[in-house]
């Protein structure tokens, strides 16, 4: 079984990979950090600091930074990223997210998300579909900075990446 955690670089996320890594040391399970990325779509990309606000899309450069925003936390964890098309509505994301859950039989789902768990939530965001699936438990991380957060990287027993292979 598989620990994942949709990953787009934010607060959130990195809180939401943390708490993952600590359950999955606990648990003895894997940790899957999931990034999908909409091809070309600068604007996205800039909005979700993946690119300067100078800089052109480039995949190879949005994959590898965030790659190694997860391996800098996480090395124990391992990344992977997913292409939808350039305007891809946030459904199609939460769909790729689900089916990769789906895929790696993952026991839960950590979610950085602020709305989520409510009964409102925004429609541009992939956390209410993504938390509904009833295949996986999900855990909502909502608190970008608990007390106890900090780089695994110092505090883990994994002091290699596993995932290098998006590194520069």
């Amino acid at each position: 079984m598989t620990l994942v955690v949709p990953f787009d670089g934010s607060e959130l996320a990195e809180a939401a990979l943390v708490r993952a890594t600590e359950f999955g040391n606990v648990f003895n399970e894997d940790v899957l950090a999931v990034s999908v990325i909409p091809k070309g779509n600068t604007t996205y990309a800039r909005e979700h600091g993946w690119i300067g606000p100078d800089e052109e899309f480039d995949l190879e450069l949005v994959v590898s930074t965030l790659h190694e925003q997860v391996t800098d936390l996480c090395p124990s964890a391992d990344f992977r990223h997913k292409v939808v098309d350039r305007y891809a509505p946030s459904g199609s994301i939460s769909t790729r997210l689900r089916k990769v859950a789906r895929e790696e039989n993952a026991s839960m789902v950590f979610l950085g998300s602020e709305n989520a768990g409510h009964l409102v939530s925004a429609l541009s965001s992939v956390g209410p579909t993504v938390a509904t699936d009833e295949d996986y438990d999900v855990v909502i991380v909502r608190n970008r900075s608990p007390t106890k957060i900090a780089k695994l990287k110092d505090a883990s027993p994994h002091k290699t990446s596993k995932s290098d292979f998006y590194l520069p």
